[in-house]
């Protein structure tokens, strides 16, 4: 079983930065990929960038895509997501998300963290 603790959230203006992480217990093979995905109310949860943890490799929505980096350190078993260039329409509750494929799709993560909530204001 693996749990996943996501924190970081926070409120800031556009054009802000805020830097989000998710420390997980016995990852595994099941749970080599990390992901971030948001939600706002009404809407369904959208991916946002993955990991594959053993080699770094990323991906991104292109919404995010030159605005957000995620990386990783295996040490401190803890995936990073640094937003920079905020924008209003980033604002959502953040989950990290882990699971044996790096596809942005909700259906690829089993485990999930509590979420985190993001504000940018304008």
């Amino acid at each position: 079983q693996v749990q996943l603790v996501d924190s970081g959230g926070g409120s800031v203006q556009a054009g802000g930065s805020l830097r989000l992480s998710c420390v997980g217990s016995k990852y595994s093979a099941s749970s080599a990929c990390v992901a971030w995905f948001r939600q706002t109310p009404g809407m369904e949860r959208e991916g946002v960038a993955s990991i594959y943890t053993p080699d770094g490799s990323p991906r991104y929505a292109d919404s995010v895509r030159g605005r957000f980096a995620i990386s990783r350190d295996n040490a401190k078993d803890t995936v990073y997501l640094q937003m920079n260039s905020l924008k209003p329409e980033d604002t959502g509750m953040y989950y990290c998300a882990a699971g044996a494929y790096c596809l942005l799709r909700v259906s690829e993560y089993v485990y999930w963290g509590q979420g985190t909530q993001v504000t940018v204001s304008s």
